[in-house]
């Protein structure tokens, strides 16, 4: 099994060799629906591979927008930080090789391809529910990681076939004939799997479900009618097939479709992500999809996890928040929101002891050893991974893409009840603001899309959307500039942050492991800090003395509209025999 999904090239003799072995075996392996299974894990394992989604694409893509960045952005030349400031160079140190990202999502699509044809073939979907079902996760991995593809590198080779002679070498594509083909596959996937908990199989977030496959294509939908950049500029589609009002029209049905079902639900903010901690978790509650590592794999709170500088009772790695929030956007939260304080923060483990950091570092606080700890009983002793799951979908993702395609074709009023929904979970307190919010907003369908522009971002930090979602809304450069002039005002207490004291105040609480902070919140002052009886206190600021380099100045370094996606790194140019390259990208 493992030899016929191990379908990468190498060089054009080993590619037809694999191939010639693939169909000689593909009547045996997916005609057996046991051996026919082992083509899902054969797809997720390119995912888990170390330069892959585990150890590069999450940690990396959508880095440095107006809600999450990396926190190595001052080294403004160095490999990681160029990652993430819109200025990388196609030689990068972290990219630059034949194993990264690029090559391991084609690998998967290759596995996902040979997987398509031989079930198709042999697997007799038709009469078959089981074998349908194995199609449909296939199509859908496929989708995913083109979706990924598509996100990072704008338009790149199209491979809806297993490897041939003829198609050893292909140039990019036009992003639109992609995207055509995903819409098209995942509208066949979606008749093909079950719906969360409609079987065995689906009672796991970590397999395909129907819910999952609609959401997806929904977003797929978004991107396909929205903005990109494209080598004439930045534009939407040409294609009539893409026009934005049939994509919205997709998403709206796709969205309404899985909230009609009642095969997802929302969960309390904070029990959403300790769900995700959770070996048990069962589908049928707000995850609509993870991708799925094991104990020893997986770099999710390695890497944008709550920071551990020592080993502990949680952990004994010292890692953690290789990224995380941008300090703008925790100041751009409601104080009584309660997802401020979940997706942003202030503070990092020493010696089994919370200790704030500094506003330039705040973390992601949706991925915590401890409620690894917590919640699965489970101490995190790999020494470079965790084995903690990346949340690729949930449901108030599917309820906010409602809520903005129906704004745009049938207006506000339709569209309300959808952003009610995630605005009353982020203010189960205070009904009476999320009325007056919802009136307010509601007024005009350009406030309704504004308003929407703004949920995301309070509703998403840590979970690499944002990037995409300002792309498809030709927002990127506009958010990052206003981003760095709201970062330069805070770190002077200028316009709406002079209401902010100068320093944080801060006692370690009675449980002995917990911090109390003071000076966080509007209306906190120094006098007041002074006078509360805390142990400690420090400057809370973005710079530190001796700073050549602003921390606002580092969020971009190159126009971030002419540098929307990655370039295709040297490595893959040079063994492509001239037929990819980067015209049209700024590269």
């Amino acid at each position: 099994m493992a030899l016929l999904l191990a379908g990468v090239m190498v060089s054009c003799e080993d590619t037809l060799e694999v191939e010639s072995k693939s169909s000689l075996d593909e009547s045996v392996i997916f005609s057996n629906p046991s051996l026919a299974e082992g083509a899902v894990a054969g797809v997720i394992h390119s995912f888990g591979e170390t330069n892959s989604y585990r150890g590069r694409f999450i940690l990396y893509y959508g880095m440095n927008t107006d809600i999450e960045v990396t926190h190595s952005l001052r080294d403004v030349d160095g490999d990681k930080a160029r990652l993430s400031n819109y200025n990388t160079n196609v030689n990068n140190g972290q990219m630059n090789s034949d194993n990264n990202a690029w090559a391991k999502f084609y690998e998967g699509i290759e596995r996902a391809n040979v997987a398509i044809r031989g079930l198709r073939t042999y697997g007799d979907v038709e009469n078959d529910p089981f074998m349908a079902q194995l199609l449909g996760e296939v199509l859908t991995l496929r989708a995913v990681v083109y979706n990924d593809l598509l996100r990072a590198w704008g338009d790149v080779p199209a491979r809806f076939e297993p490897v041939s002679a003829e198609t050893v070498y292909l140039p990019r594509s036009d992003r639109d004939v992609i995207y055509k083909q995903l819409l098209a596959d995942l509208d066949e996937a979606a008749d093909l799997v079950a719906w969360p908990n409609g079987s065995s199989i689906t009672q796991s977030t970590e397999r395909i479900n129907k819910a999952f496959v609609k959401g997806l294509r929904a977003r797929l939908a978004l991107a396909a009618g929205g903005f990109g950049q494209r080598p004439d500029g930045i534009r939407r589609s040409n294609d009539p097939e893409l026009a934005a009002e049939k994509m919205y029209e997709i998403a709206k049905q796709e969205c309404l479709d899985v909230i009609n079902s009642g095969t997802a639900q929302l969960e309390s903010f904070e029990g959403v992500f300790r769900s995700l901690h959770r070996e048990d978790y069962v589908a049928g509650k707000e995850i609509l999809w993870e991708i799925p590592f094991n104990d020893g794999r997986g770099r999710v709170i390695f890497d944008l996890g709550v920071r551990h500088t020592n080993a502990d009772k949680y952990t004994a790695q010292n890692r953690g928040g290789s990224n995380g929030a941008n300090p703008a956007i925790f100041y751009d939260y409601d104080v009584e929101d309660v997802r401020r304080d979940i997706s942003c923060v202030p503070y990092e483990w020493t010696d089994g002891v919370q200790v704030p950091t500094n506003m330039n570092k705040f973390y992601f606080g949706k991925y915590r050893y401890e409620w690894l700890f917590e919640e699965s009983k489970r101490r995190v002793d790999a020494p470079n991974d965790d084995g903690l799951n990346f949340l690729y979908m949930r449901y108030s993702d599917v309820l906010l893409m409602a809520a903005e395609a129906i704004n745009e074709l049938d207006g506000p009023a339709a569209a309300a009840p959808y952003l009610r929904q995630v605005r009353e979970r982020a203010f189960p307190d205070n009904p009476d603001k999320v009325d007056a919010f919802m009136a307010d907003v509601t007024a005009s369908k350009e406030a309704f899309f504004n308003a929407i522009v703004d949920e995301r971002a309070l509703e998403f930090v840590g979970e690499k959307l944002r990037k995409a979602d300002l792309i498809r809304w030709n927002l990127l450069g506009q958010k990052l500039e206003e981003s760095a002039q709201k970062l330069e005002m805070l770190e002077n207490r200028q316009g709406k942050y002079a209401d902010l004291p100068q320093k944080i105040y801060f006692s370690t609480a009675d449980d002995g492991e917990s911090v109390v902070i003071y000076g966080l919140n509007y209306g906190d002052t120094d006098a007041e800090g002074t006078s509360l009886g805390f142990s400690e206190e420090k400057t809370w600021s973005l710079n530190e003395e001796g700073d050549v380099i602003m921390y606002w100045d580092a969020l971009y370094r190159a126009d971030p509209d002419e540098r929307q996606y990655w370039p295709i790194w040297q490595v893959f140019l040079d063994s492509s025999n001239g037929q990819l390259n980067n015209d049209g990208y700024g590269y």
